[in-house]
């Protein structure tokens, strides 16, 4: 207080009020500068909460996936532009929440994709023609059940044939146009409890886990959320019922996914996700007998960490990929000891997907976007015999040379995110078994013999890899008149050899180089 005759003290400032919000969405990060009259998506970092995906085998091959209340969206895998891949690269294909997608494979520009509650349309991306396909009863059946997430599998065996699974398992024909009902209702509901009003978010008792055997024509696999196994062989004619020989530890839990063999028509693999009912055990099994008997194939998974689907190696029965509630696992042996790769994030993945040209992983993930793990030929090569060697350096797929356009690439400003494209080139992979205290050296030559680059590695045990952009390294230079620097090498074989401790491997190389691209003279020795 002031004293008679003095001034009274002055007020304090008012405190800043702040006109910065950050609102958090399914569909992203939203900020506002100005106490939100206006927003705008930040969208300069991978958000993207995938819940499945889809490659076809084009030449950079395409991911269609479909994403939490963000519909279903068609992107490349690598474009041909030093911007890397951006928003502007991607197609939406419509719908509510974006599920299962399917390439058709008679024709490029047609697209399956589904939203909630079995909503699958065809898309042509030629003409913009969108057909639903949703299969509907007729007049005084009772309705079909349909998850919010319901699987959409495009038959291995048959042209435009896809399966879809609600309460019953349909059999799409025609891409589509007709449908069949080929299974009873597989799930153990009470028809009278399992209606609800609402955004289909709530149906219960359907068949979540469907799958095709790449092996066997007319043999499926149905797994429902109410804990029912069922198989056909029959394409649906006859259905065995397989739920009382489940492990009693995932009786009742939700079946969350099954993978059918690429090697064996008798062998599946069966990912139980059970933390609805606080179990967040790793779930994880394989049948070698059509599923009369199971075995657990978790291992050292973490034991706290659900299990969300396994992928089994279309090359290598013992290699398998699971998804689970804190990132992405690997095994060699078929299941015994797993490892993690530290690379990615742990966050739930809902979906793998392989792309066999290229031996590429696509990893779907809820809330941190799509993954892709180059040429994953290493894994699927590294058996204890391999492993046991000095050095092994493994099988390199085909090295494509081109010259990427300019682009313009924001690199101060980073106003959006950019998806990386893959290295440019050939991707050498190596496995060292121990640390001998000297680098591993890697040289590149012509199959004439004359050499074209050389690297060195750090001698550390385990997988190493570097990637090579096919051109010459600095010291080999002049053996090409030193002309056009950014010039790729000839198109032709190469040989790749691995020097290590008392080890010298050697491997071929095919280096490819798109038409019309001057490449540099041929190397003399």
């Amino acid at each position: 207080a002031a004293r008679p005759g003095q001034a009274a003290p002055l007020e304090p400032p008012p405190a800043p009020v702040s006109r910065r919000l950050i609102l958090g969405t399914d569909g992203g990060a939203y900020g506002s500068r100005d106490a939100g009259a206006t927003w705008i998506l930040e969208a300069t970092f991978p958000a993207g909460q995938y819940y499945r995906i889809a490659v076809d085998d084009r030449s950079p091959y395409r991911i269609c996936g479909g994403l939490q209340d963000n519909a279903s969206w068609l992107g490349p895998s690598q474009v041909f532009s030093k911007d890397g891949i951006t928003n502007a690269d991607w197609v939406n294909l419509g719908g509510g929440d974006g599920f299962s997608c399917a390439f058709d494979p008679d024709d490029r520009d047609v697209v399956y994709a589904e939203s909630q509650s079995g909503e699958v349309q065809r898309t042509n991306l030629r003409t913009g023609e969108i057909r639903g396909l949703r299969p509907e009863p007729a007049e005084g059946q009772a309705r079909f059940r349909f998850s919010w997430n319901s699987p959409l599998v495009p038959s291995r065996h048959e042209k435009g044939v896809l399966w879809l699974a609600g309460n019953r398992v349909f059999r799409l024909e025609q891409r589509g146009e007709r449908f069949q009902v080929v299974s009873p209702d597989l799930t153990s509901a009470d028809p009278g409890k399992t209606s609800s009003a609402g955004s289909g978010a709530e149906s219960h008792s359907v068949v979540y886990a469907l799958a095709e055997s790449p092996r066997k024509a007319g043999l499926l696999w149905a797994g429902t959320d109410d804990g029912r196994l069922w198989r056909t062989d029959s394409g649906g004619k006859a259905w065995t019922d397989l739920t009382g020989s489940l492990p009693a530890a995932v009786k009742g839990q939700w079946l969350s996914r099954v993978e059918a063999s690429n090697h064996d028509d008798r062998v599946a693999y069966l990912a139980v996700d059970a933390y609805r009912s606080q179990d967040l055990r790793p779930h994880l099994f394989r049948t070698a007998d059509g599923g009369r008997s199971w075995r657990s194939v978790a291992g050292d998974l973490p034991a706290d960490v659900p299990v969300r689907l396994v992928r089994e190696s279309p090359r290598n029965p013992k290699v398998l990929f699971a998804g689970t509630g804190a990132g992405l696992y690997v095994t060699l042996d078929g299941g015994g000891h797993w490892v993690r790769f530290g690379a990615l994030p742990a966050v739930v993945v809902d979906d793998l997907a392989y792309q066999a040209r290229q031996r590429d992983l696509v990893v779907a993930t809820h809330g941190r976007s799509l993954y892709v793990v180059d040429d994953v030929g290493a894994l699927e090569e590294a058996t204890p015999e391999v492993l046991a060697e000095e050095a092994h350096l493994f099988t390199p797929r085909p090295g494509p040379g081109r010259l990427l356009l300019p682009g313009w690439v924001d690199e101060a400003g980073k106003g959006e995110f950019r998806g990386a494209n893959p290295p440019e080139g050939a991707l050498i992979t190596f496995h060292l078994r121990e640390a001998l205290g000297e680098p591993a050296k890697i040289t590149i030559a012509s199959a004439a013999g004359a050499p074209v680059a050389s690297f060195e590695a750090p001698g550390m045990p385990g997988l190493g890899r570097l990637s090579w952009n096919l051109r010459p390294t600095k010291e080999f230079l002049n053996d090409y008149g030193g002309d056009g620097p950014d010039r790729p090498v000839p198109p032709g074989e190469y040989v790749v050899t691995l020097s290590y401790g008392k080890s010298k491997e050697t491997q071929k190389l095919q280096v490819s180089v798109a038409e019309g691209i001057q490449v540099r003279y041929a190397p003399t020795r």
